[in-house]
């Protein structure tokens, strides 16, 4: 695994190529890791033992030292290697040499000023360069096309084979088991390169000195800055232009501005509240607020004790139910679950959600709708 972080980093790109001036703002502020990540590095590396072990290169099992190992893990690895595996076949069908890189640095300093991340696997072939980056987070839905953190590995693989093999297409694809998503954008080397220069090498040489406009949006996510950021105070408390009226007394066309901008008004407030917490644990008085001792829920000291008390005095101290789908499905396994419980388990249609129209899903027709097509 490759360590050091660079300030535009591959991961955080397509926050800096929107607000370039918070590469620098977030330097000023810890670099703080949390359990989503740490599991997701844990992922990352019974990823690179299974894909390794599926092409035969030697290598040492880690999951003993993995702080996060867990069944659902290795299932996911081994969908992970099996995936890559096929495509190296694939890709021997037409080249008789593919090249495969697993956890491989990449450098695309040609655009980005000390530019660097990690590949996670890349393809070499004749025709065809891929680029394979896998995501165990299930929070959010990641996308392939358009993504700024694959076309940078992207760069960086062509960096070194470009000048070797005769490379026209260029895919990216993220494995995302846990969302069950394979998503893959294939364009060409060409429109990737003149990305990488008309718009990609001019942004990062803005970000990298610190210039530039602040811009707030769903990337301020992972800012560090996020916190203190005035411009995304600002850019949520404009909300107060409407003055809090009433819905029914706002223009069709207001509701929907104000509708994409709930969620990041959502998440700024969150991350306030969080964040005056966190600092009043730390000492920090805040003007007209105190730490108060919060509602407490009893508790058994020493649950096995309890269970023998109850029991001893003729009582079962335990409560029995059936095991949900999922707890069901991981006791079985998928192959017996699938045998067993074979039209006793359904899907019902979800509940409706009102969504922006980029989202991928079908718009369903609400019995207003079908009055209306109907007329």
């Amino acid at each position: 695994m490759s360590s050091g972080h660079a300030l535009l980093s591959a991961s955080a790109s397509h926050r800096w190529l929107n607000c370039p001036p918070s590469a620098r703002l977030g330097e000023q502020f810890p670099d703080e890791t949390s359990d989503f990540a740490a599991e997701g590095t844990d992922a990352h590396e019974l990823c690179e033992y299974k894909l390794k072990k599926a092409l035969g290169i030697k290598t040492r099992n880690p999951a003993k030292k993995l702080k996060f190992y867990c069944e659902e893990m290795e299932a996911c690895a081994d969908g992970y290697a099996a995936y890559i595996t096929e495509l190296v076949e694939t890709a021997k069908l037409t080249c008789s040499d593919p090249v495969v890189l697993i956890e491989q640095r990449l450098d695309f300093s040609a655009y980005v000023p000390d530019g660097f991340g990690t590949g996670d696997c890349v393809i070499v072939t004749d025709g065809t360069l891929h680029v394979i980056d896998y995501k165990h987070g299930q929070g959010v839905l990641v996308e392939a096309g358009g993504n700024p953190q694959m076309m940078l590995y992207a760069l960086g693989a062509l960096e070194l084979f470009n000048d070797i093999y005769d490379i026209e297409m260029v895919a990216m694809t993220i494995y995302q088991p846990r969302r069950d998503n394979v998503s893959t954008s294939v364009v060409t080397k060409e429109s990737l390169l003149e990305w990488a220069e008309e718009t990609l090498k001019p942004t990062a040489l803005v970000a990298f000195a610190g210039d530039g406009e602040f811009r707030c949006g769903d990337w301020c996510r992972f800012c560090r800055a996020k916190f203190e950021c005035r411009a995304r105070a600002a850019a949520n408390l404009a909300l107060a232009a409407y003055d809090f009226q009433e819905p029914p007394l706002l223009a069709d066309s207001e509701i929907a501005a104000i509708l994409t901008q709930l969620d990041d008004l959502t998440s700024w407030a969150t991350d306030i509240k969080e964040y005056a917490y966190q600092q009043a644990l730390a000492g920090k008085q805040w003007p007209g607020f105190k730490l108060v001792e919060g509602r407490s829920v009893r508790r058994y000291t020493n649950d096995t004790a309890v269970a023998e008390t109850v029991a001893g005095a003729g009582f079962d101290p335990f409560e029995h139910k059936l095991l949900g789908i999922t707890a069901m499905e991981k006791t079985l396994g998928k192959p017996k679950f699938a045998s067993l419980l074979a039209g006793l388990v359904e899907k019902p249609a979800g509940k409706p959600t009102l969504v922006p129209a980029s989202d991928k899903r079908p718009e369903i027709n609400n019995a207003s709708n079908e009055f209306m097509e109907v007329n």
